[in-house]
């Protein structure tokens, strides 16, 4: 069952995602150097971890939305034009909303 597979894989994809936004926001919370050379190098560490926390919050909630689209039944549909999005697609972007035309048409 190819949807099941798809779910149990975004379900994992989302737990990984969970924990790397809880230790960025740990690493983010840490306190800093009193020498000023060390607080540039800090500070371009927590632009890093700030860019790696908003990637994953995004990603998050394109799984979320995915999970909920499976609930509801209409996970395999496309947002834009209510076509089938091929299994293929799914497998290759598994929280992907779009089939592959509407994508092509809206990049």
């Amino acid at each position: 069952m190819p949807l099941q597979k798809l779910k149990q894989e975004l379900l994992q994809r989302k737990i990984h995602l969970e924990r790397q936004v809880v230790t960025i926001q740990h690493d983010l919370r840490q306190a800093h150097s009193s020498d000023l050379s060390e607080q540039a190098q800090e500070r371009e560490n927590d632009d890093v971890l700030n860019a790696l926390e908003h990637n994953a919050e995004q990603e998050l909630m394109h799984i979320n939305r995915a999970l909920q689209r499976m609930e509801q039944g209409d996970y395999a549909t496309c947002s834009v034009c209510q076509d089938i999005i091929a299994l293929e697609r799914l497998t290759a972007i598994p929280y992907t909303s779009l089939c592959i035309q509407c994508a092509n048409r809206t990049s």
